[in-house]
């Protein structure tokens, strides 16, 4: 019976971490489509398993000195998915842009930083928030891609833009 409990144990922590896997097939809808031509940019996602990644990130955020209002945001997430882009181009963050803007997503804000561009958009169902995507794009063509699901208020969402503005 130990050995039937340690072999049902160790099944469901692969399953758990199988998610954990880096992979260079992109995660995030409009890059998984086969009909576009990526012209050479190179793919790496992640799925963030929030069983495991929330505390660590709650934390992680604590010690960076990052405010609660961000925190708070973290633990209302319930999926995360990161993908980033090597060799992509400003057509394709522009074929990017207008899928998202067909697909109902309004854009929230738009902040410069060190020559990035931070772009954060939302998909709402009556006044929660169920999708929120960032994107950060560099001059260098290199961009990163933050999917992140969950139950959010406009409120939270503008209290921790207000908080990383003030910085």
């Amino acid at each position: 019976m130990k050995t039937l409990t340690n072999i049902f144990l160790t099944l469901l922590m692969v399953a758990f971490m199988q998610s954990c896997i880096v992979s260079e097939k992109p995660n995030i809808d409009f890059f998984q489509n086969s009909q576009y031509d990526f012209k050479g940019a190179q793919f790496a996602s992640i799925n963030v398993p929030m069983v495991l990644a929330k505390s660590y990130i709650k934390k992680a955020l604590r010690e960076e000195g990052e405010s609660e209002e961000t925190i708070n945001l973290v633990k209302k997430a319930s999926k995360i998915k990161v993908l980033t882009v090597t060799n992509g181009s400003s057509k394709m963050l522009s074929d990017y842009e207008q899928f998202l803007n067909n697909n109902h997503y309004e854009e929230w804000a738009t902040i410069k930083h060190d020559g990035d561009n931070i772009n954060i958009r939302v998909k709402q169902d009556g006044e929660i928030i169920k999708n929120m995507l960032i994107t950060v794009g560099s001059n260098k063509n290199e961009m990163v891609f933050v999917d992140v699901k969950g139950n959010f208020t406009a409120n939270d969402i503008s209290k921790m833009i207000n908080t990383v503005s003030d910085k």
